[in-house]
């Protein structure tokens, strides 16, 4: 196959595994996502793909082809990680969840789309007692639409990928009844044993630490208008094997996306946090690998791996940040960039510039290394050889990154408070 295979990502948010699946080699020509700002951010960082602001629950797969460039070509691969917080571990399970009611949609899609195969990403929590029957449900539901599921459904984290964090997902594998099924990744990194002594015994790399992840960003107490901006020019230190791969300084072999045109001396998504001066003396006190006691932050040990990052909920459903991990060395929370390092996003990927909507789009996303290892396995079903782009792509609509939830809105024509307004607490 001379052209690179066809891909639709649903739940697409700011786009962690539109960016893994372009990392394997597949053209993501549809994303389709309801918050405006994760649209206009994923529309800056894919600009020469579609982002379509809807509902899954009231677009056809009609309306997405013709939509988008994809028309009447077909499909390689439909994915996506439908919110199903019915089943998530730290919430509140219940079987009836009417929230779960979008994992029938993205059945829907896949089924009216008729894709080779489908790649559905949901929590931990699915498949834990009760809940299996919910997985056995879907599976046979798309048995009786001519797909076949793999029935050993794993659980992946992120930290056997590559990535500094653990991070454990379920990803449901399926394709069309005449299809092979495509395999799970093999684990290529190994986040047990971190320690020195033991590295050179492993038979797989060690998976980079939070230090590899952060060490060579600059620190941004030297720079004050990161108060008031989130980028600044900066000196970088020296990177890690994995910081010289997020710098775009090296490139993995495996890696098939569009290159995107970025100053490297630039630091972006660091806008600082003003902590009050006993947080701050709360946080030294912290030791590393341990929580904070009154805020509960968990404080990164640069030797270990960071914890799961999660996303912040709207002010009527509890509180609306997430607890985000204190920085190794320094006694704050990590920034957005940070956050980003330490989730395998690269360092010209742009999250919007207020910390809330940073860490939401990160906390919401699938981490691309991750994503890109189970999108190297339908690569590998499909049996086709992917060239590496040469075109350098540009990233230059940087009005995009300045969008409140209106502008975002109003830019896709939908309405203001399709995503219920944050409300601060006074």
């Amino acid at each position: 196959m001379k052209k690179r295979p066809i891909a639709v990502d649903l739940f697409a948010g700011a786009g962690g595994m539109t960016l893994g699946f372009e990392q394997a080699g597949f053209d993501v020509l549809a994303a389709v996502e309801l918050d405006p700002i994760h649209c206009i951010i994923h529309k800056f960082n894919f600009p020469f793909w579609t982002v379509l602001c809807r509902s899954v629950e009231d677009i056809t797969g009609s309306e997405i082809r013709n939509s988008s460039k994809i028309k009447n070509q077909e499909i390689d691969v439909v994915f996506g990680g439908p919110p199903c917080q019915g089943f998530s571990l730290i919430g509140k399970r219940s079987f009836d969840d009417p929230r779960n009611s979008l994992v029938f949609h993205f059945i829907r899609l896949v089924i009216d789309l008729q894709p080779k195969y489908f790649v559905m990403e949901n929590v931990k929590g699915m498949t834990v007692g009760k809940h299996k029957e919910f997985i056995a449900e879907i599976i046979t539901k798309f048995e009786n639409s001519g797909y076949q599921v793999n029935h050993k459904y794993q659980v992946l984290n992120a930290a056997n990928y590559g990535v500094p964090q653990n991070r454990e997902r379920l990803f449901l594998l399926g394709c069309r009844q005449d299809l092979e099924l495509p395999k799970y990744p093999e684990k290529i990194t190994n986040p047990a044993k971190l320690n020195t002594k033991i590295k050179n015994q492993l038979k797989i790399p060690a998976t980079p630490t939070v230090l590899e992840a952060l060490q060579d960003l600059p620190e941004i107490e030297n720079y004050p208008e990161l108060y008031q901006q989130d980028w600044v020019l900066a000196e970088f230190g020296k990177p890690s094997k994995y910081g010289s791969k997020m710098r775009n300084l090296s490139r993995d072999k495996n890696n098939y996306s569009y290159p995107r045109k970025f100053d490297n001396c630039i630091l972006t998504s660091s806008l600082r946090t003003k902590h009050s001066p006993e947080s701050v003396e709360r946080f030294a006190a912290t030791p590393h690998g341990k929580n904070e006691p009154i805020s509960r932050f968990y404080k990164l040990d640069p030797n270990g791996l960071c914890n799961t990052l999660r996303a912040g909920t709207a002010s009527n459903k509890g509180a609306f940040t997430s607890p985000r991990p204190i920085h190794p060395f320094k006694p704050r929370c990590i920034t957005v960039r940070e956050a980003a390092r330490l989730h395998s996003f690269p360092d010209w990927f742009r999250f919007h510039p207020t910390k809330w909507h940073g860490f939401r789009q990160i906390g919401n996303s699938v981490p691309p290394l991750l994503a890109q290892a189970v999108a190297a396995e339908i690569i590998q079903v499909l049996n086709v050889k992917v060239n590496k782009p040469r075109s350098m792509k540009i990233l230059d609509e940087l009005s995009f990154l300045t969008f409140d939830m209106s502008e975002a809105a109003k830019y896709f024509g939908v309405a203001p408070h399709v995503i219920e307004p944050r409300l601060r607490k006074k």
